[in-house]
């Protein structure tokens, strides 16, 4: 069981507080001793006026009895009075004490605020879908300079030595893809030309095959990477766009070979690069296709939206079993599971779904990925509704029991 702490301000409030509290019963406590002495000492006869009604008058016979009750009169006197001092302080500490209390409440929050700005820039910064998309920001904290704002300082340094370093990262990718797809054109125009002389035996044409096959899978590594390269970055353009429209348009074009594709593309509109989404759904699909049965095998492909608005795309496939611990490996670039089923031509560059998820948090979305009852994969994406898009009753809402991953076919 998780202990509840209390914040820093709570505990600060309590710590100065209890300080002035305790400190405050000390000076209670040694007015209450130095007004007793002075009472004890300076007490005397006259100090209490004329005797109490009833009492012998001085000079008279009865002076020792009449002593001895002044002088409890004098005790009892002096007793009340030290209670009262004790009753009335005790009252006035309280009363000072809360008082206190509050206001070290309101002086540590307001102490604490550069440290809750602190806080909120770097819990903005992680709940962003992808952790560099928001590394640009920057605290730049005004006032004393102090501890917190050191903190601060040396917050932003970090945040913009990692926002360089990302930033050098994708474009030293885009870069690099950019300048080999030069040569791996070249190359592959080179064999083509030399496997489709006439002159040319049976052995050079295997060859040629080969590193034509050897070729295209690297132009499709180098593909992949210059989209996964440009899907991280921001989304500055945004249009209206229906999954749906991509979904006819995709499943349409898709070569399944002997796997089915069923289709079931509802309304699911949304805002973002119309290109980019495209290759989110082709991506689903082909993965899909690719790791299948190698026969009675189906792909699955549903897009609408959820009651909140939000688009939604799931496609799931039969296939081999996936474990569910190797789930968030399969979204980790160049990561392949069960390649060993398949041929070199039919084996992907490994960047397939870390392009799906990298277009879907760019677009504002997210994606999750669900072992299938009996093999396969359930692979969902949600995007955000568009901001000009408004709800009515013609719209198809799917209910939770239409998006169960029961059997379709």
């Amino acid at each position: 069981m998780k202990r509840t702490r209390l914040t820093i301000r709570a505990r600060l409030t309590l710590f100065y507080g209890g300080l002035f509290l305790l400190a405050g019963m000390v000076l209670l406590g040694a007015t209450y001793a130095l007004v007793s002495q002075r009472m004890h000492t300076e007490a005397t006869f006259s100090s209490f006026g004329p005797p109490p009604n009833g009492l012998p008058l001085p000079g008279s016979n009865d002076a020792p009895e009449r002593n001895a009750i002044l002088n409890q009169s004098a005790v009892s006197v002096q007793q009340d009075v030290l209670d009262a001092v004790l009753a009335q302080g005790s009252i006035a500490l309280g009363i000072v004490g809360a008082a206190a209390i509050a206001f070290g409440w309101l002086i540590a929050g307001r102490m604490l605020q550069p440290l809750h700005r602190v806080t909120e820039t770097a819990r903005r910064i992680a709940q962003t879908p992808a952790a560099d998309r928001g590394l640009h920001e920057r605290i730049a904290l005004n006032g004393p300079d102090d501890e917190i704002k050191e903190l601060s300082d040396t917050f932003d340094v970090m945040l913009e030595r990692l926002d360089r370093s990302f930033d050098g990262q994708r474009r030293f990718i885009a870069s690099a893809s950019h300048e080999l797809r030069t040569p791996l054109t070249l190359n592959r125009t080179l064999i083509e030309i030399a496997v489709q002389r006439r002159t040319a035996s049976p052995d050079v044409c295997q060859l040629g095959e080969m590193l034509l096959e050897i070729n295209a899978r690297h132009e499709r590594l180098i593909d992949g990477l210059l989209l996964l390269a440009r899907s991280e970055r921001e989304i500055a353009g945004r249009s209206f766009v229906d999954v749906a429209d991509i979904v006819d348009h995709v499943t349409d074009q898709v070569q399944a070979g002997s796997v089915t594709v069923h289709t079931v593309a509802e309304e699911a509109p949304t805002s973002g690069n119309p290109v980019l989404l495209e290759h989110l759904v082709q991506n689903l699909v082909e993965n899909g296709v690719r790791y299948n049965l190698p026969a009675d095998g189906w792909v699955r492909v549903l897009s609408g939206t959820k009651p909140d608005g939000s688009a939604v795309l799931e496609v799931s496939n039969t296939g081999p079993a996936v474990p569910r611990y190797e789930i968030p490996n399969l979204f980790e670039p160049f990561y392949r599971l069960g390649t060993e089923r398949l041929s070199s031509a039919s084996r992907g560059a490994g960047l397939g779904l870390s392009i799906v998820r990298a277009v879907a948090r760019a677009h504002g979305g997210d994606v999750r990925a669900e072992p299938r009852e009996g093999g396969g994969l359930v692979v969902t994406v949600v995007l955000p509704a568009p901001a000009d898009t408004t709800s009515s009753d013609e719209e198809l809402v799917l209910s939770e029991d239409e998006w169960q991953h029961s059997a379709y076919l």
